[in-house]
């Protein structure tokens, strides 16, 4: 109510307010005399955090990712209390809308078989690539995005953007995952895609088969072929372009993407991963395994 009357009393005045509502002038005034408690002390301080997580994240964190940032970060507050205060602070996630297939498949091209079969699962890095692209509407025309995305840690480790569907926007992405993963051995990797018409064309697949890689295509008519993919493609057009557009050109939406890919990989919190960054699950994988290593509980790798 003290709220209430302080956001209508320039208006309304006190004590016409007070007759309508049951509470006494002098209730009122004695409340605003009255030295704020530690609640609310630490309401406000919580609510400088709170602004601080939601706009170094691009806006787009909602309570529960807000509170677990700041459980990161060592703040010990209830996820009620952020949800509380970010209702107070006018703060919310944003959400995602409907979403639009761009990988047109080629019905005369012949097709690697699907070893994923939806299980988009891995051991470690660089065992289980998957591949996608999106479009994206700006003012001089469509640009198109392609990811390479690691499966064990949703990390994007290759992407291009172009205002042409060609394969070369395909494999350029290809070849920035191909470089990016340098350290590691990509034999018996396998790199699944949709049945778009630039996946298997005879320069990627080449390139695959170089590179030591399977090649995997998922199966016709399954709407859930390359789910993983267009999870993180969904979160890229929510997150990015629906959150900040609209796009003039192509740099643009190249400078953007890049921006995003590099929070996403390095600071956004995923909860299937047990809510910590892409990197942060690679590094402890690559960690732990050069600690087995060294201690001769398994053979040295090719990395």
């Amino acid at each position: 109510m003290i709220t209430y009357i302080d956001e209508e009393k320039e208006r309304f005045g006190v004590e016409p307010i007070c007759r309508y509502l049951p509470i006494a002038p002098s209730t009122y005034y004695d409340a605003k005399k009255r030295p704020p408690s530690a609640r609310e002390i630490r309401d406000e301080r919580l609510k400088v955090e709170i602004r601080r997580v939601h706009a170094e994240n691009f806006g787009v964190y909602g309570a529960r990712k807000v509170w677990r940032q700041m459980k990161r970060e060592g703040f010990e507050v209830a996820r009620c209390t952020v949800e509380r205060l970010m209702r107070e602070l006018g703060l919310e996630g944003v959400r995602r809308g409907k979403k639009k297939r761009t990988t047109i498949p080629d019905e005369d091209a012949e097709r690697p078989r699907d070893l994923v079969n939806c299980n988009f699962t891995a051991p470690g890095p660089n065992r289980l690539w998957l591949a996608d692209l999106t479009y994206v509407a700006t003012w001089s025309g469509f640009a198109y995005v392609a990811f390479v995305i690691d499966a064990y840690s949703r990390f994007i480790v290759g992407w291009r953007a172009s205002t042409s569907l060609r394969t070369d926007l395909v494999l350029d992405a290809l070849e920035m995952a191909l470089w990016a993963r340098k350290r590691g051995s990509l034999g018996g990797l396998v790199h699944h895609s949709d049945q778009g018409s630039q996946y298997p064309s005879i320069r990627y697949t080449e390139r695959l088969e170089d590179a030591g890689a399977v090649s995997s295509v998922g199966s016709r008519g399954d709407a859930y072929d390359n789910a993983l993919a267009e999870t993180v493609i969904g979160l890229y057009k929510t997150e990015v372009i629906r959150n900040r557009g609209p796009w003039r050109n192509l740099d643009e939406v190249e400078y953007a993407t890049l921006e995003w890919i590099d929070w996403f990989n390095h600071r956004r919190i995923l909860e299937p991963i047990g809510n910590i960054p892409p990197a942060e699950l690679e590094d402890y994988y690559w960690g732990k395994e050069g600690q087995e290593e060294r201690e001769g509980l398994k053979q040295p790798s090719l990395r």
